[in-house]
């Protein structure tokens, strides 16, 4: 069965191919995948090839197929798993599957799955290591997104506070605490904010942080601070880049008091020294924008990490059991992964958009792996749909939906965009 895919071949060197993939062994499920919502990481593969530590070093002669945040149906199952999934099933997968110590994943090291691609052959170790996960949603672009929101849930559950009577560590947030999002107004920004709002274990005080005026106003008209009232969440946005002193600013909010848990959802020195300024005594600071660069380096106060018991941690990646979270959450409507979302494109449109992801403006680029498009943002349908009316139909759809996408806009553009 042939298969239209997006692969890498080394540095800055991706490809759109169509070629033929090979008969599924006994241990082995062949997939369809619908959606796919491109990653910052599939940009740095991209811009590291090999030297990337999930791409395989002979990948110029082995390529691989690129995208981690996928979704779409079971076409066949092999023998041995055929008592666990069948055919017509949608699924969701969790790259991060650390089979027996090993870093290699969907997306970055295999032949022959990834999420930018029309077919693919899921290997054994993705069900050995159960990240193959049913999805009944009512739409394929949700469960592209539960593995961008397992990251952000990774993050609050990955924080900690140490108790001084035993020396043990208390995991997660400090629930009814203050929490600041440094760099909070992008696309996992947003998510991390909307976790926090409707979570179980929520701050008291969210402040999310950011210096642009536009992705904050976008922020705040999505994520309100009168809906972050109800359920208990004082949220405040803030563009520090107008502020003289932002750390005396940020604090100021809190009562003059330091905060219990920072984000740095941007790989900036200064942000994270600023968010070190920002810790209140058992603070902790979680490090989630993971950096290009190898030798990327930022000063913290060891001085408050002794005496003020300042904690530090990185995350960026989550667990299927924070993936089952998420998607348990999206179902039930408690967060809603599409404000995630500015720009939709085609499986052509892939390999600039993921080329060029630093310099698009807007939140998550989302492909549709069947379809011809180039990647369009949201806010522009309208202005296209004077002249093509599938865009006007998509532009009258978002605008019922609060301007964002959605399952019927999901469902119209699959019927209607040209096929790959």
């Amino acid at each position: 069965m042939k298969t239209k895919a997006v692969r890498l071949y080394g540095k800055e060197d991706l490809r759109l191919e169509e070629f033929e993939l090979p008969a599924i062994k006994d241990d082995e499920i062949l997939a369809t995948v619908v959606s796919d919502s491109i990653c910052m990481s599939t940009f740095k593969a991209a811009e590291q090839g090999a030297d990337h530590k999930r791409v395989p070093e002979d990948v110029a002669q082995n390529p691989v197929i690129v995208g981690h945040e996928f979704c779409g149906e079971i076409l066949e199952v092999g023998k041995k798993w055929q008592h666990k999934f069948k055919a017509g099933q949608k699924y969701s997968i969790q790259p991060a599957l650390n089979y027996k110590g090993s870093l290699a994943a969907p997306g970055y090291s295999y032949k022959y799955i990834g999420g930018d691609a029309t077919r693919i052959i899921i290997p054994n170790e993705v069900m050995e290591c159960d990240c193959l996960l049913p999805y009944d949603g009512d739409c394929y672009f949700k469960a592209s997104l539960s593995e961008p929101v397992s990251c952000i849930i990774a993050g609050y559950h990955e924080n900690y506070h140490s108790r001084y009577d035993n020396h043990t560590h208390v995991m997660g947030i400090k629930e009814g605490g203050a929490v600041a999002v440094l760099a909070g107004a992008g696309p996992m920004g947003l998510g991390c904010v909307d976790y926090g709002i409707h979570c179980d274990r929520k701050p008291s005080l969210l402040v999310v942080t950011d210096i642009d005026d536009a992705r904050l106003a976008r922020a705040a008209s999505l994520l309100t601070v009168e809906d972050a009232a109800k359920h208990g969440v004082k949220l405040v946005y803030v563009n520090t880049s107008k502020v003289d002193d932002p750390v005396a600013y940020l604090k100021e909010i809190n009562g003059g008091k330091g905060y219990d848990d920072v984000f740095v959802y941007a790989p900036v020195s200064f942000l994270v020294e600023q968010g070190d300024a920002l810790l209140g005594d058992g603070g902790c600071l979680n490090f989630f924008a993971g950096p290009l660069k190898n030798d990327f380096s930022a000063k913290f106060n060891f001085y408050n990490v002794h005496y003020s018991f300042h904690r530090i941690t990185g995350t960026s990646g989550g667990n299927t059991d924070d993936m089952r979270e998420a998607l348990a959450l999206s179902g039930a409507g408690r967060i809603n992964p599409a404000i995630m979302i500015s720009h939709v494109g085609g499986l052509d449109s892939v390999i600039e958009t993921t080329l060029n992801l630093p310099n698009i403006k807007g939140a998550k680029k989302l492909v549709y792996t069947n379809i011809s498009m180039p990647m369009t943002a949201i806010e522009d349908f309208a202005k296209l749909g004077e002249t093509d009316p599938m865009f006007a139909t998509l532009a009258e759809i978002c605008a019922r939906h609060n301007g964002i996408w959605n399952a019927e806009a999901e469902k119209f553009l699959l019927s209607h965009a040209k096929p790959i």
